[in-house]
């Protein structure tokens, strides 16, 4: 048997991981927020059902729009587990910090590292966010 069969048998996927969360992906709010900690407890996954770009693909630091508790709310993707550019780096969950309507943090903390690369986004409401990290990587 060829290696070829063995693979396509076996069940493996020879395409590229992407680089970015795309609809209906699950994500793990990582803040100190109410919402955020009844979310973890109920164990129903929160995902994401809208990217504010164009390509309405969401990559690290994207806007995004997520389903939580049967309520919508929108938050900052700020890690993903797929395979990411030169000194980004990569995660074992794909991370958000959720925000209120106006851009302020629903949190008071985030309990997970976050990327440095972040520090260069110059969106008011993201550094907001950003100074709530206590640690960067």
């Amino acid at each position: 048997m060829s290696l070829i069969n063995h693979i396509f048998r076996r069940g493996f996927s020879t395409t590229t991981p992407l680089n970015e969360l795309q609809l209906l992906s699950r994500v793990k709010v990582v803040d100190n927020s109410k919402i955020g900690r009844n979310a973890k407890q109920s164990g129903r996954p929160v995902r994401i059902i809208h990217v504010y770009n164009k390509t309405h693909v969401g990559r690290l630091g994207d806007k995004v729009l997520l389903t939580i508790e049967h309520e919508k709310k929108k938050g900052y993707i700020v890690g993903c587990k797929q395979n990411q550019g030169p000194f980004v780096p990569k995660f074992d969950s794909n991370n958000v910090v959720l925000v209120d309507d106006d851009g302020q943090p629903l949190g008071t903390r985030i309990r997970a590292p976050i990327p440095s690369c972040l520090r260069a986004d110059t969106d008011p409401n993201f550094v907001k966010v950003l100074s709530l990290a206590t640690t960067f990587v």
